[in-house]
């Protein structure tokens, strides 16, 4: 069985998506070239906003994080992107069927990962920016954020970004030194050594139940 080890404050699932733009405002309101930081600091602040409005979703209700995920953050996220890394050398050697049924394998396992958590979202929760350190016309920037709580210690909270024909979108995310990616490509290849892309996957699925 796959052991899950990434552990993140409860809002981070939704940070991680950088998918809204003012409060209760709709996907098409997002500036998605923006500057990378303008862009990070907008969404993510109102992605809390979102978190703290949603009573089901901060008492760890799976579905309603589920449609708050599909509904603002995939949209913004190149989750294919982030699965296929978390794969490595694995993914070129899956099939098309595989692929996809990886990506919603690790979809699921994230909202599972993170729904448990909503409820240590509070009222004083905040975002803050830290000064950017990157070349802002660059393709692939990371931006620096701190997550405060008052029911536990700031986070340091890193976004890597991709520019594509539709702007920016999110594809990692670093969490007090740990990257997403690479945490998980630890465990995707101990698990594909052992059992395949589908042992993967069915392991993945087991967790979700």
């Amino acid at each position: 069985m796959l052991t899950t080890i990434f552990r993140l404050p409860a809002l981070l699932l939704m940070t991680f998506s950088l998918t809204l733009f003012s409060p209760l405002a709709s996907a098409q309101n997002i500036d998605a070239n923006a500057a990378p930081q303008d862009f990070v600091e907008a969404v993510a602040s109102t992605a809390l906003s979102a978190v703290k409005n949603d009573a089901a979703a901060r008492q760890g209700d799976r579905e309603a994080v589920k449609v708050l995920i599909e509904t603002y953050v995939l949209p913004y996220v190149n989750f294919e992107k982030t699965t296929r890394l978390a794969a490595g050398r694995h993914w070129r050697t899956a099939t098309p069927e595989q692929r996809q049924n990886l990506v919603d394998a690790f979809k699921n396992t994230l909202i599972r990962t993170y729904s448990g958590a909503m409820a240590k979202v509070d009222d004083n929760s905040s975002i803050s920016m830290q000064p950017f350190r990157g070349d802002a016309s660059a393709n692939d920037v990371v931006v620096r954020s701190m997550i405060n709580q008052s029911n536990g210690p700031a986070v340091a909270v890193d976004y890597r970004l991709e520019k594509t024909p539709n702007g920016w979108k999110v594809y990692d995310l670093n969490v007090e030194n740990i990257w997403l990616i690479q945490n998980y490509r630890n465990q995707f290849n101990d698990q594909i050594a052992q059992n395949g892309i589908d042992g993967l996957i069915n392991a993945l699925n087991q967790q979700n139940r």
